[in-house]
């Protein structure tokens, strides 16, 4: 009876309680809140760059080029026209899937400002058709050994040094390309570069304020006018088309179906510096599919790139110890959400809340059943190694987050502010000024073009989420050449 007396008293005119507002379950948090405590970490999080800070993103992009070029110039291994992939973001943000616990611990606002991940092929095979297959009979699933032989003897030669050696029976000599020697070469190089270059520093030439091999990673700190600036560049073979042991992915239905072509995700691929758990150091090569994935943020709403930016910056300071889950780890799970859930629920701009609250649960749903699947070679788990005891300690803590996601993204939205803070001082400080800044000389032959610059600012501005690559001429550093997906500048 209850119900149409309540009906009655409505038709009657009865002035209705207000609706409830949305709450989470779980935590009691008021969506709203949460919507609006992520567009607050979004607003500090993502820093707009006056002219000023695009020239001296420029400045270190053309030094970290140019000592590129002279790398190449020692000993010509490196490929005389390479292709570099340029990424925002360190390898410690996940933007590559590598294992992060030989890495140093830098922190943004204490050690750097921007940060980028530079993959640079120390071998290109570009010439297949695809499939390519790859040695993987010495290696868990997602890894490869290399072997010389796809290459010609000049390649061999050059880069025996790097190899180790494996003899047949029938007396033949097998080279496998090294990723640890490839790493200790390429930071030998680079440090006899940059010492080279800072014997004749000239003006409005960045300060390598820190340059360390992080594992398999060489990452350089450059103070730029008032910005500090973290490559971490990466030694990596290039390929072009498609590993045959992710074949079985193309034949899958994916949320980017429609919105862009095959050819543009499966254009490429790498092998990066890294093995898996019970792998040889010396000999296994991790598959990457950053290329792809750059392209496949194109199709990701921007509502749902913001809760995975929260969420990133929550897990990356509470998961840190043991190092047992990496942003890697999250960006795949994001992935996997795209192919399962509607585009159009995943398209809604006040659903970020939702989003956020989504990707904990799948995180913790992946710990406690020890199971994460690569996104491109679903069949490789990539939490298959972790002890029962490290995932629960994980999941425990994720619990944590899932009970207070507020506090959780109060104390995100703290740190970031307290970087900014950091970074502004600096700035006002001018630390990083020992040596000027590009605009404080025009008559200087060797300072950087601004046309240049403002043209490198067009291309970002009019190319939002597209590949951008370099291509540089070591025997002419100064005109380096922008591939914008296929086009050319």
């Amino acid at each position: 009876m209850a119900a149409p007396l309540a009906s009655k008293a409505g038709s009657a005119g009865t002035t209705s309680k207000p609706p409830f507002p949305e709450l989470d379950f779980r935590s009691g948090a008021r969506v709203e809140e949460l919507n609006k405590l992520i567009q607050e970490f979004t607003k500090h999080d993502q820093r707009e760059y006056d002219d000023q800070r695009a020239l001296e993103i420029h400045t270190a992009k053309d030094f970290i080029f140019s000592m590129l070029g002279m790398v190449q110039k020692l000993d010509q291994k490196l490929p005389v026209a390479n292709e570099y992939l340029l990424l925002s973001g360190g390898v410690r943000e996940g933007v590559v899937d590598i294992d992060l616990d030989e890495l140093n611990v830098y922190a943004r606002g204490t050690d750097y400002d921007m940060d980028f991940t530079l993959l640079v092929p120390a071998l290109k095979l570009h010439d297949r058709n695809q499939p390519v297959t790859l040695d993987m009979r010495h290696s868990a699933l997602c890894h490869s050994w290399l072997s010389l032989r796809l290459f010609d003897e000049g390649t061999i030669s050059k880069w025996k040094d790097c190899c180790t050696i494996v003899d047949h029976i029938n007396g033949a000599t097998n080279y496998f390309f090294s990723p640890t020697k490839v790493a200790d070469w390429f930071y030998d190089s680079i440090s006899i570069v940059l010492s080279e270059i800072q014997k004749k520093p000239q003006r409005g030439m960045p300060k390598v304020e820190k340059v360390e091999k992080n594992g398999t990673i060489i990452s350089i700190i450059l103070g730029v006018g008032s910005s500090r600036m973290l490559y971490d560049i990466v030694p990596v073979v290039s390929f072009k088309g498609w590993p045959a042991v992710a074949q079985s992915w193309l034949m899958e239905n994916h949320f980017w179906d429609g919105k862009i072509t095959e050819e543009e995700v499966i254009s490429g691929f790498y092998l990066v510096p890294a093995c898996s758990y019970k792998g040889k150091k010396d000999n296994e090569w991790r598959l990457s599919f950053a290329r792809s994935e750059v392209q496949l943020k194109k199709c990701i709403s921007s509502s749902l790139m913001q809760a995975y930016q929260a969420c990133k910056a929550i897990i990356i300071k509470l998961l840190s110890r043991p190092k047992a889950i990496s942003p890697y780890h999250l960006r795949s799970m994001m992935l996997w959400a795209c192919d399962r859930l509607p585009a159009n629920y995943l398209a809604q701009e006040d659903y970020a809340a939702h989003f956020l609250l989504g990707l904990i649960d799948d995180l913790q749903h992946c710990l406690v059943n020890k199971m994460c699947p690569n996104y491109f070679i679903p069949q490789c788990n990539m939490l298959e190694h972790l002890s029962e005891e490290t995932v629960m300690l994980h999941a425990r803590k994720l619990s944590s987050v899932r009970s207070d996601p507020a506090e959780h993204l109060r104390t995100a939205i703290e740190h970031v502010k307290a970087a900014n803070r950091l970074t502004l001082e600096l700035q006002r400080r001018g630390s990083t000024t020992s040596i000027p800044s590009p605009q404080s000389d025009g008559g200087d032959p060797n300072q950087p073009d601004d046309r240049l610059a403002k043209k490198l600012q067009q291309l970002v501005t009019e190319n939002p989420g597209k590949s951008i690559s370099v291509f540089i001429n070591p025997d002419d550093v100064t005109r380096p050449h922008f591939r914008i997906d296929d086009k050319f500048f």
